[in-house]
């Protein structure tokens, strides 16, 4: 009878080498008897000499594998089980491959629990930061079920690399400085640091995200384990979450629905039955049909549509460019900070918004996503011509005196064509329809610019404009 005796419990390596002198050896799997741990030889009695007809012999990589996780069972069979199978793969070389064996099935079935407790390893350490210690380091404890420390610490590794932390638990723990991880034998409980500020952090943050009316106790205990609660901050309030899941539960039910996403309502909805070709036959129909048009790729990313609003018999319109994210949400023009410059602009000119019409040249708003903010992009021509159908007909519908164009955009679906702005405010400029045009700057421009004397004569000819307009449809 040889002893064979390794380093430690998952000495992988170690057993992989002493395997192969054995099978070479032709030690039978009844001839061996593993020990892990301890001082001494790999060999009681000595290493074993290769047997002089021993045929070479490789192990294929599927053994190999599941040998790796194997060997981080508790079971201490695992050895001689092993080699057990490496003895048989040398005469049956697809071995691993039949699940129906008795040896493979055995092996298979040790590796699925390492591979939960690896899984549950990375679900529950929770890192508490040692006070006093410089530099920063965290420390966590953790009692798995099976030899998966040193298989699952690269995971912590990868997760938080610029972070000097160490997992401790019974057997081994693993210890990175941000350059080297390590190992050193098992600790008991009370090496592992207490609560730290960061627990009720945790708590608010578990009580946050549990919803009452999904509560299964049986699939949360079966996911989460009562032998982990212990060290886990958020377990203290599990007891009261699952007793009051029932009340909260009702509660829930019994209050109003929420509203559902406009985005989401808007995507499923049908187009309405408005007419969106030919002649609108009223203003109204005009403006509830905005919500349903689709002659350009905008409306896909907008909440909604927006409308012009304003009097019907407005003497003087005002186009401005497309609605901002405030309108997009309220679906209303210029009620965003343009529009909060807007009305002070028409203030100071003497104008009363009530008495005008006000639209915008594009009606759906258009935007890129920088993190979670929406930030403007200018139409192109093609949706300014496309969304010119609505302009024409409120123009045709209201029949304004003057029409005042804000910004580059709304020159080009008024007037349908370039009008640089610094060369055409300040006057009236015939239209097609008999109505006449001002151009000016869009409110918008005057947020943007930087200088304040600049921005103060930006504002003051805006009013100058303002109040030509407003003169002219008298």
């Amino acid at each position: 009878m040889r002893i064979a005796r390794l380093a430690g419990p998952t000495d992988f390596e170690g057993w992989r080498k002493t395997a192969r002198a054995l099978r070479l050896a032709g030690v039978t799997p009844g001839e061996v008897v593993w020990a892990a741990g301890g001082e001494g030889e790999l060999f009681a009695d000595g290493d074993p000499a290769p047997a002089a007809d021993a045929p070479a012999f490789t192990a294929p990589r599927a053994f190999v594998d599941l040998a790796q996780e194997v060997i981080c069972h508790r079971d201490p069979e695992r050895f001689n089980l092993l080699y057990r199978l490496l003895w048989r793969l040398q005469d049956q070389p697809a071995l691993i491959q039949d699940i129906t064996d008795p040896d493979v099935a055995r092996a298979r079935e040790m590796a699925k629990p390492v591979a939960r407790a690896s899984h549950k390893m990375k679900a529950f350490v929770r890192f508490r930061l040692l006070p006093g210690v410089e530099p920063e380091t965290y420390a966590a404890w953790f009692e798995p079920m099976h030899h998966v420390v040193e298989k699952t610490a690269p995971f912590f590794v990868r997760r938080f690399a610029g972070m000097r932390f160490s997992i401790l638990t019974p057997e081994a723990c693993a210890h990175w400085d941000g350059d080297t991880l390590r190992f050193t034998p098992g600790v008991s409980r009370d090496a592992a640091p207490a609560d730290d500020l960061l627990e009720d952090f945790w708590r608010t943050y578990y009580a946050s995200i549990f919803n009452p009316a999904r509560l299964k106790v049986k699939a949360m205990q079966a996911e989460m384990p009562k032998k982990y609660w212990r060290n886990l901050p958020e377990a203290r309030l599990i007891p009261d979450l699952i007793a009051s899941a029932a009340g909260r539960t009702a509660a829930m039910v019994a209050q109003a629905p929420t509203e559902p996403s406009r985005h989401a309502a808007k995507a499923t909805k049908p187009v309405r039955d408005v007419v969106l070709e030919g002649t609108p036959p009223s203003l109204e129909a005009l403006v509830a049909g905005v919500d349903g048009c689709r002659r350009c790729p905008l409306w896909k990313d907008a909440t909604q549509g927006v409308p012009g609003e304003g009097s019907a018999t407005a003497r003087l319109m005002f186009v401005g460019e497309q609605p901002g994210d405030q309108e997009d949400l309220a679906g209303r023009p210029f009620v965003g900070p343009a529009g909060q410059v807007f009305d002070k602009a028409l203030a100071e000119a003497g104008v009363p918004r009530e008495q005008t019409y006000v639209t915008n040249a594009v009606k759906h708003f258009k935007h890129e996503l920088r993190g979670k903010k929406r930030l403007h992009k200018t139409p192109v021509q093609s949706e300014i011509s496309a969304c010119r159908w609505w302009v024409d007909h409120e123009r045709r519908l209201i029949r304004p005196r003057v029409i005042v164009a804000l910004g580059a955009t709304a020159a080009l679906s008024v007037f349908g064509k370039a009008t640089p702005i610094a060369a055409n405010r300040g006057r009236a400029i015939q239209l097609p329809d008999q109505a006449q045009g001002v151009v000016t700057y869009h409110p918008s421009f005057l947020l943007r610019v930087p200088d304040a004397e600049a921005k103060e004569q930006g504002f003051k000819a805006l009013v100058e404009d303002l109040a030509l307009a407003w003169k002219l449809a008298a």
